[in-house]
């Protein structure tokens, strides 16, 4: 029976529900403009699953406290921010089937929103002499950085290695996941250096996540991204990169040149993808996330059995099994 996120959620629903309250509440300010855009930013909400990675872990290690409120709203303010800025590099109008920020209100106004709700980050934990939990969330906001920058270096000469892959993922995805275990632990008193465990443990799950992510590209789902966007954009994921390191030098120089001048032609889009799944990329991939998803369940069985660590299991393995 496939896992849903309602039952998952079930020992944290109290603490969710609440933080649902917080979060809007730090969300409010006296500039009706930025009120208007603060309330459009959290009715586009997802499936909240950094909160949740972030009280789970929390529950886990320890137990939930106020310190956990606030380093799940940290982990939300600022990665709300990455990704308003992000909206402005890209250019992109949607995120998630919703009008982007700076799609309705410009860019100026979407760079000033950006910038406003990393303050408010800063600003909750420097507050309330959370500098623990600043630190780990600073350290994941400067990866994803390095991480985004790197892929776009790399996407202009499609030289990207398995390793240089696992690097920029690492760095732009796992950060992030790692950065809300690692709080959750911190927030629960780090007992028996838990924060350096939990952010292991976040790493492997966040390098599963972007694989089964980058799967959907070359799958029939729809998952609020057109297939191919990544061959679109030039990004090299594992599959691509897995079934070119098996091709002749002649196939190689064939799909290279696909990616790179004619990755805006749906029909040369989908014989990458035809050589991709003939090559064994996909299987491949698959093989890699399974083996991050096993390593992180074995990091969690060092911590006491409780229905906080259940249901950290049962969201990791939600995370490898979503079709969306």
């Amino acid at each position: 029976m496939a896992l849903k996120l309602r039952d998952i959620k079930a020992p944290i629903a109290s603490e969710m529900e609440e933080f649902e309250k917080k979060f809007r509440a730090s969300m409010k300010t006296k500039v009706l403009l930025l009120d208007k855009i603060m309330s459009y930013i959290v009715k586009r909400k997802g499936k909240q699953m950094r909160p949740m990675f972030v009280f789970l872990s929390a529950g886990t290690c320890g137990s939930i406290s106020e310190s956990t409120y606030r380093g799940a709203s940290l982990i939300e303010l600022l990665h709300t921010a990455t990704l308003v800025h992000d909206d402005v590099v890209d250019d992109a109008n949607y995120r998630r089937g919703f009008f982007s920020v700076n799609a309705l209100w410009k860019n100026k106004i979407a760079v000033l929103v950006g910038d406003y709700l990393l303050s408010r980050g800063l600003l909750l934990s420097v507050d309330n002499g959370d500098y623990d939990l600043l630190k780990i969330v600073s350290d994941a906001v400067k990866l994803m950085s390095e991480g985004e920058l790197l892929q776009m270096e790399k996407a202009r000469r499609l030289d990207i290695t398995e390793e240089v892959y696992y690097e920029i993922i690492r760095q732009k995805t796992a950060s992030l996941i790692s950065s809300c275990c690692g709080v959750g632990a911190a927030s629960a008193g780090n007992q028996n250096g838990a924060v350096q465990k939990m952010q292991l443990f976040g790493e492997k799950v966040g390098m599963a996540f972007q694989i089964k992510d980058d799967l959907f590209d070359y799958g029939e789902t729809e998952v609020g991204k057109p297939l191919g966007i990544d061959i679109r954009e030039k990004k090299m994921t594992l599959p691509l990169i897995k079934a070119l390191e098996q091709a002749s030098w002649l196939e190689k120089r064939k799909i290279l040149n696909l990616v790179k001048n004619h990755n805006d032609n749906t029909r040369k889009i989908n014989e990458i993808i035809d050589f991709v799944k003939a090559s064994g990329g996909l299987e491949y991939a698959q093989g890699v996330m399974q083996r991050y998803y096993e390593e992180a369940m074995d990091i969690l069985k060092d911590f006491e059995d409780s229905q906080y660590k259940t249901s950290l299991s049962q969201l990791v393995q939600f995370t490898i099994e979503r079709n969306k």
